[in-house]
């Protein structure tokens, strides 16, 4: 029998996981990509976050801003807190990424199928995309100057 695979999730991977319900559209959203038990795993995962960065004026300013003001931006601030304390604690690092890789588990898989009809040598792309950004087709520019070199 094989091991299963495991993958080491990044802190700013974890963070996101952790404080997916506050940076998303909401629970109703949340629910359709993720089970129950991965849901409230979230929880103890932020729980276990939260009183690791306990102390740190900046790390809580940024904890704060993610949960009361739904903020992005400072979610990659709670990343560089949370990356720091996992090397220096490697036992809080073990606990963060068995509770991230249970949350990661507990992803539910889009199984749907897409179909798409071209016609007259027409071309078409499909994509499912479930982060960061994607960059689909082709770019054709026709007469255009080259620009300046600096």
């Amino acid at each position: 029998m094989t091991d299963p695979v495991t993958t080491t999730l990044t802190a700013s991977a974890i963070a996101t996981l952790a404080f997916q319900e506050f940076i998303k559209s909401g629970a109703g959203e949340l629910a359709k990509k993720f089970t129950g038990e991965a849901i409230a795993r979230m929880k103890d995962l932020r729980d276990l976050i939260w009183n690791k960065l306990r102390g740190n004026p900046d790390a809580e300013s940024a904890l704060t801003n993610v949960v009361e003001q739904h903020s992005e931006e400072d979610i990659a601030d709670v990343a560089t807190y949370l990356k720091a304390a996992m090397k220096n604690d490697p036992q809080f690092a073990t606990q963060v990424q068995a509770i991230a890789q249970e949350i990661h588990a507990g992803k539910l898989q889009d199984n749907s199928s897409m179909t798409q009809n071209n016609y007259n040598n027409a071309k078409g792309w499909q994509t499912k995309v479930e982060g960061g950004t994607a960059y689909i087709g082709e770019i054709h520019q026709h007469n255009t100057p080259n620009p300046p070199q600096q």
